[in-house]
Parts: C-alpha cells; structure tokens; sequence
C-alpha cells in the first residue's frame, strides 16, 4: 500500500485512480466490515478513512448508534476541514464501537469488524474499523478517536501505528462526544513518519473548541530519530501482561539500547485505580452527553403513550447494552449521596496520576510501556463488561493525565498476531514523542 507520505505527491488522475483501487479492494474484503460506507467529498485529495463519530457535511454520521441512523451531519469538524485544506479529503465512514464506548467493536450496530490478521479475533475499540482498513490496506491512513486507548490499541490488535495527542492539540469541534475531559482525534497509519504528518495537519489552534491548546508547532519538519533520549521502563507494571507482551517488552528495550538511548527503571503505582478513576470519570461525562439523545431534540423517536413512555422507548430502543451500562454507572456515581464518594475521589485520583507522570518527567523523556496486555482476543472471549474494562489497564492513565502517546508494532507471536508497544511523553512534547518512535521503528523494522 503507498504510504500517505507517496501519495502527497500523486496528481488528480493518480489519486482518482487510487480511490478505484481502494474501492475494489474494499468490495473484495466486505467480509472485514471495517467501512460503513465509501463516498468522497470531491474527486480531489487523499483519501482518508474517517471513524464514524466525526462530522463530515452531508455524510449520515451515526457513532455506529441506533439513535442516529438517519442523521445527516450539516457541518464539518474542524480535522475535516485541515485535511481539505492540505489536499486531503474523507474518504469512507469507518465501523466503530457504539458511542466510542466499547474496546473490540462488536457493539456497533452494523455489526462487528474482524481483525485483518485472523477473522476470529477482534480488531480493537473502538476505533476498530479505522484499525482494520489501514491494517488491511483499505485506507493509506485513517482518523480515530481516543478516550482511554481507542486508538492506540486497535493500532496495536492490528499492526499498525496510532497516536493520540496532547489533551488539546487537536480540536474536538465536530467529534462525537463521549467524554469530554478525556476524547482526543488522532492519526491511524502504516508507519511513524505518516502518523507525524497527519498529526500536523490536523492539530492547531481553534476558537471553536473551548478546550484548544491553540498551539500551531508542527513535528515533521524536525522530525530526528538521532536524537539520544532518556527512556523510562516499567519491570513492575507489566506483571499482568502475558508473555508475549514481555517478550516483545524486552525486544523494544534492546532495540532502544542498540540505538543509544539511555533506559532507566521506573515504576507507576497499580493500575487498577486508573481503571477506577477512569471508568468514574468516563460514565459521569458520557451521563451528561448522552442526556441529548431523548426524541425531542436530538436522535430517532420511538413515540410512546406520553412524554416520559417516548423518552424511555427512544432511549431503550436506541441504545445498545454497553452504552446504556455506561448511563446506568454514570447516573449511580453523579447521584446523591454518591458523588463524594466516587466522583469526586475519582478526580482525587486522576489529580495523582498526573503528577506521578511529570514527576517521572522531571527525570527522563520517553516512558515505554505496553497497550494492551494481550493480542488480540478472539471474539466471546471479552463477554464479561469487566474482562472488557481490564483490558484497557496500559492506556488509560495516559487520558486521564492528558499526555501524547504512540503506539508501533514491535513484535508477533507464535500465531502471527501482532503485539504493539506505546510511548509517552510529557504533555505537548509531540516532538519527543515522534523521534522516540521512529528511532524504535527503525532499529526493530518490523514486517507487517
């Protein structure tokens, strides 16, 4: 598959002719379900593979949901229009957890992607389908979502390279919330130096997302994989990772070693309280955004005997199991008599975990840690909400603190799934953290 970087260069005819080819190949692979659709803006730009959950005007956008199949997106979201304005343009809504709530996309409402390494196996969550079309080779690179890791791991399940932003890099103006304090767009790609480049085209200032950076920096022209960077590990946090993870841990350490990096131990305290403090913070802000979805102002209505029969129909109708889970937590933690006692301590928490990683920060540039703590599971194996939940115990500290992160492959196993590793780095350190991650591709070359 050319890379984003080869086709920046294509002219009009060459890229129409790329879109043919993506188009039949994405016919010949309908079985993957990593797209709900193909269309493009216009016959011009690089086609880019969009997650179902960012505003493309005059696209049905639905977030993979019952509640909005018909909606037609009358704007478009700001990454949209920075890809318009660097010859790009969005090129197939791809498949997609329900709500962003979910880390294998079986709870879409199109039904499931299957990983493009072995059908059997989930893709990820839930930015799946994006994972699997760039991994498939149905997309040169294709646009995400990270709350807690629906990025990074996907990226990971599939052998491909995602990168979620600083908290506020890149404008959320047009991304479906799920939880605000938490959501970031971020590239999916075949490789490190492509995921620079649509970082820094879609990242920015803009007055219309409240919670902008409005910082304009851009990586790609400094990009040096040369740099000697101060590397942090973690021997102790990778306990519950299965062997093969620390196999492949192992591999990134050497291979960072072999390029001059100097590593050092470090260690983060247990993972299960990000996981509390996550799923806390998570569901009370999904609670809130979700509260629109009712019939009346936004969402298909399922009419009832009166007022109150049509809000619980449309909703109970329109959502599916993992996302009203998701309200029923939320509710319980916002509720009276409750509050103090989960969602204000869970913030207690985040507060803890941030400075925990800037107090590693003082010392080195770059914390290596896993993804995912397995490949990728087969599908029934996740059934347990909980099992789910667990399975994002490497990524979601990194959106609680607000921290950029990348995830690359580093290794396969014995049944030729991939296992993908993630770097981090202080907040709005994208430089650091892209020269970190293309000095590691580069030495482990790994053959997708």
């Amino acid at each position: 598959m050319i890379t984003l970087k080869e086709a920046l260069r294509l002219n009009k005819e060459e890229l129409n002719q790329l879109k043919d080819e993506l188009k039949t190949k994405i016919e010949a692979n309908k079985e993957l379900n990593a797209y709900i659709d193909v269309s493009t803006l216009d016959d011009d730009g690089v086609p880019i593979a969009i997650k179902d959950n960012i505003q493309v005007k005059g696209w049905s956008i639905t977030s993979a949901s019952k509640i909005l199949k018909g909606y037609i997106a009358p704007y478009n979201a700001t990454v949209i229009e920075k890809l318009k304005e660097a010859n790009l343009t969005p090129f197939g809504r791809c498949n997609m957890d329900e709500f962003a709530m979910g880390s294998t996309t079986e709870s879409s409402c199109y039904g499931k992607t299957q990983n493009p390494h072995a059908s059997e196996r989930v893709p990820g969550g839930s930015s799946g389908g994006s994972a699997a079309a760039v991994g498939a080779g149905l997309a040169i690179a294709a646009l995400g979502s990270d709350t807690g890791g629906s990025i990074r791991q996907p990226a990971a399940y599939c052998g491909i390279v995602g990168m979620k932003p600083t908290y506020g890099r890149v404008s959320r103006y047009g991304l479906g919330a799920y939880a605000s304090s938490l959501d970031q767009i971020g590239p999916l790609t075949q490789n490190v130096e492509d995921a620079a480049i649509l970082y820094d085209i879609i990242s920015g200032s803009d007055d219309k997302d409240s919670t902008n950076a409005k910082l304009d920096d851009k990586v790609t022209p400094n990009l040096n994989p040369d740099r000697k960077l101060r590397i942090a590990v973690l021997p102790k946090y990778i306990k519950d990772a299965s062997d093969d993870v620390k196999n492949a841990y192992q591999k990134a350490i050497d291979a960072l070693k072999n390029k001059g990096h100097e590593i050092v131990e470090y260690d983060l305290m247990d993972a299960k309280y990000d996981i509390s403090a996550y799923y806390i913070t998570a569901t009370a802000e999904a609670t809130t955004n979700l509260a629109r979805y009712d019939g009346i102002r936004y969402g298909n209505r399922v009419d009832g005997a009166n007022l109150q029969d049509t809000f619980i129909q449309t909703r109970s109708q329109g959502f599916g199991d993992e996302v009203k889970r998701r309200i029923l937590l939320g509710n319980f933690v916002l509720s009276s008599g409750y509050y103090e006692a989960y969602y204000v301590k869970a913030q207690k928490t985040r507060h803890i975990i941030k400075n925990e990683y800037n107090k590693i920060f003082e010392d080195v540039d770059l914390i290596l840690s896993p993804v995912a703590p397995t490949v990728a599971p087969k599908f029934g194996e996740l059934k347990n909400p909980i099992d789910m939940y667990l399975s994002d115990i490497y990524t979601i500290s990194v959106n609680l603190a607000g921290l950029p992160a990348i995830s690359l492959p580093i290794d396969k196993n014995e049944q030729n799934m991939p296992i993908g590793l993630q770097l981090i780095a202080k907040a709005y350190d994208e430089q650091t953290l892209f020269d970190g991650a293309l000095s590691l591709e580069q030495e482990i070359n790994y053959k997708g």
